[in-house]
């Protein structure tokens, strides 16, 4: 990807020992105007407090969709699923802007570095409009910790992302406290993105590791959907699993991959060897 976002998305990049006077541009730069629904209601595809992504067996798991006014972490099943780890993530945060509210993507110079940027044009075709994303660089995780936190109580926002570099041992346990009680107060999602694995506790709700999953190809034979193997290792709302599930970025909502079925063999106990009539008349 790009080391520059494109486009007309909106970036912040803040000096180092002014992180937290210039968080209060980032939050101005967030127009509430454009907030469709009151503070009170949740957004489309949200039902009690609850986004629900589109695969039943995934949503029953979650017992009715993803929890909203909570922390989500997510990471890549290996080094090399690192975009597949951060694209479901954006699909995440794109259904949940789904109602006009914009999300912002937090990240340090190092872990941008490491991840590569966000790319406009190909957010547009994701589903994610580059009028509703935000992007803010942070020097240290600890900058990124605490733009996060503040993130997470506004009410303007849909979604705050943010990638840590490596396993993001800053965000510990206390660390993702502070965050799940922010995000309970801002009632939007909180979407922790490590780098690699954390193998320590967390107070995240739910804990994800992702790979990408080759796709069908399209009727011309080029590149397919978004797929994604999706591998649920925490859930305090339910039991945890694997699923393999599609992005629809037309519709904005993760679907069940349609099943492959072979063809029929041919009849044992039929005349496939008769001779071939033709009519000449």
């Amino acid at each position: 990807m790009p080391s520059a976002l494109t486009g007309q998305t909106p970036s912040f990049s803040l000096p180092r020992q002014r992180e937290r006077v210039g968080w209060e541009q980032v939050v101005a730069a967030i127009d509430p105007s454009k907030v469709s629904f009151p503070a009170h209601v949740s957004p489309w595809g949200a039902d009690e407090g609850s986004l629900r992504l589109g695969v039943p067996a995934l949503d029953d798991a979650l017992q009715g969709g993803l929890a909203l006014g909570a922390l989500h972490e997510i990471a890549p099943a290996s080094e090399l699923q690192l975009g597949s780890a951060f694209g479901f993530g954006l699909a995440i945060a794109a259904l949940a802007a789904a109602g006009g509210r914009q999300v912002l993507c937090i990240a340090t110079d190092y872990a941008a570095c490491e991840g590569g940027a966000p790319y406009g044009p190909g957010l547009d075709r994701f589903g994610l409009p580059m009028d509703r994303l935000l992007i803010l660089r942070v020097a240290h995780p600890r900058d990124a910790l605490w733009a996060c936190e503040e993130a997470l109580k506004c009410r303007a926002l849909a979604a705050v992302v943010a990638e840590l570099p490596q396993a993001g041992a800053a965000a510990d346990l206390t660390a993702t406290r502070r965050l799940s009680l922010a995000a309970q107060a801002g009632g939007g999602l909180g979407l922790l993105l490590r780098q690699r694995p954390y193998p320590l506790p967390s107070a995240a709700l739910t804990r994800w590791q992702v790979a990408a999953v080759l796709s069908k190809p399209d009727r011309f034979g080029g590149l397919g959907g978004t797929r994604f193997d999706l591998s649920l290792h925490r859930n305090r709302r339910g039991h945890c699993g694997r699923w393999i599930t599609d992005w629809n970025h037309h519709e904005r909502i993760f679907v069940p991959p349609a099943l492959s079925l072979g063809m029929a063999a041919a009849a044992c106990d039929r005349s496939d060897r008769a001779p071939l009539l033709l009519r000449t008349a």
